[in-house]
């Protein structure tokens, strides 16, 4: 019975990041880029806004909370195995397709959270509530596709943001200590969950400020570090990863060789699913932000995708590609990050185990707070304090049981909710484009 669930799960999780939404998300990043009129070129000024004091506008935490609470849900094991996976699957050239993602994604970034913090609402407790469910219901008057759009997020919270984080970190550990039990593991990191989510958004806001700074510098630098190690490789390394892109890439070594709908299509997908622009997770904590209007936190909001993908994807695609392991044969994702990181020695082996460990346990902060606002939408604020220690249960399980079937469900539930998100997107581009118009001017001039 479990297998056969688990082959209907894979079969769904194939097709729905397969073409079509591929096609979707990216055709959405494209459009809205040519209607914002490349909303891009104030990245930099979105960086600014990020550190700059929010005074007293209302919201609930910092615009730099809520960035930094964002990019914990999107900085995670995509950012370091599923990059591997995208050269494994569609050769060097799937870097510059996944890079491209991230730069036509940030429009789509931009766009969900003006949205989110336009219609955002007070709850029964007074703190904000909003993201693409509060948009669809009332900017939309479609209720009922806010209603699934958080069911799908709450289900897609526990696979993706919780169990299956908690055990890669218990997989981790074991191979780093065979025979270290996994129940010590899972209490630890359940009872540090615990006192951390407990506190609500305030508390884990806090907890991110300090945490994905950190971990950022940590994992950006120590991959400087390994490319100016080798740096004679980076050359014909980065002549590949562009020559490839648009040719496809020959059979070398153990690699079967990959065409140009390889390099395009597992790119693009690792790209989209990495980020996560379009898929309506990160405007639910835009929606928190203290900021004076929908565009400021918009800006700040949009450059998490530039972080995520232009950054630290591209800091593991150089380091897999310069490597030149990706060509061996019978490679996994997890050894063909193993290989690529350990040719430096000890150093390397420590960069990827501390950027994984970190990255995990930020995922499993970040997702807390998209699942508990997608309960809350569902149920009401009363339901909130059960959700939180429903989550540190679920921690605990991730880390003690296998769970491979959860993987491709969070895949499967992750692709249901950017269908809703992007309609939503779309139809409201016009709202968009005018508030961006209204605004826009005075926050470029340096306000």
């Amino acid at each position: 019975m479990e297998e056969r669930i688990g082959q209907i799960l894979t079969a769904a999780s194939d097709f729905l990041w397969g073409w079509p939404l591929i096609v979707l998300l990216f055709g959405t990043h494209v459009f809205l880029t040519v209607r914002l009129g490349f909303i891009q070129r104030f990245t930099w000024t979105g960086i600014r806004l990020s550190v700059a004091r929010d005074g007293d506008a209302e919201g609930d935490i910092s615009p730099f909370g809520a960035l930094t609470t964002a990019l914990a849900a999107t900085i995670g094991t995509g950012n370091i195995y599923g990059v591997a996976g995208a050269v494994l699957l569609g050769g060097p050239g799937a870097v510059l397709w996944m890079w491209l993602t991230g730069v036509f994604g940030i429009a789509t970034k931009y766009a969900e959270a003006l949205l989110a913090v336009k219609y955002r609402v007070h709850n029964e407790r007074g703190e904000m509530a909003g993201g693409p469910m509060y948009v669809l219901e009332h900017a939309m008057g479609l209720r009922w596709l806010g209603v699934l759009f958080a069911l799908f997020t709450t289900l897609a919270s526990f696979g993706i943001g919780n169990m299956t984080q908690a055990n890669a970190i218990a997989e981790m550990i074991s191979v780093q200590a065979p025979g270290f039990p996994k129940w010590i593991v899972g209490a630890v990191l359940a009872s540090i969950t615990a006192a951390v989510i407990l506190g609500g958004i305030k508390s884990i806001a806090r907890a991110c400020e300090l945490l994905v700074p950190f971990m950022t510098l940590f994992y950006v630098a120590g991959c400087l570090v390994i490319l100016a190690m080798e740096w004679s490789a980076l050359p014909d390394a980065l002549r590949l990863i562009f020559s490839s892109a648009f040719t496809g890439q020959a059979a070398i070594g153990g690699f079967a060789g990959a065409g140009i709908r390889e390099a395009v299509r597992f790119g693009i997908a690792r790209g989209l699913f990495s980020n996560e622009s379009g898929l309506g997770s990160a405007p639910i904590v835009a929606a928190a932000a203290r900021t004076e209007n929908p565009v400021r936190q918009a800006l700040v909001s949009s450059t998490g995708t530039f972080w995520d993908t232009v950054v630290v994807c591209a800091m593991t695609g150089l380091v897999v590609v310069t490597s030149g392991a990706w060509s061996g044969a019978g490679l996994t994702k997890a050894s063909l990050c193993s290989a690529a990181f350990a040719r430096i020695g000890v150093f390397g082996t420590f960069i990827l185990t501390g950027g994984l460990l970190t990255f995990v346990f930020s995922t499993i902060l970040g997702w807390a707070y998209y699942g508990e606002k997608a309960v809350e939408y569902l149920i009401g604020s009363h339901a909130v304090r059960a959700y939180r220690w429903l989550w540190v249960l679920a921690v605990y399980v991730g880390t003690v049981t296998h769970i491979e079937v959860v993987w491709t469900f969070a895949d499967v539930m992750n692709a249901l909710m950017a269908l809703p998100n992007l309609i939503a997107l779309i139809a409201l581009s016009g709202v968009v484009a005018a508030e961006s118009r209204k605004y826009l001017p005075a926050l470029r001039g340096g306000s």
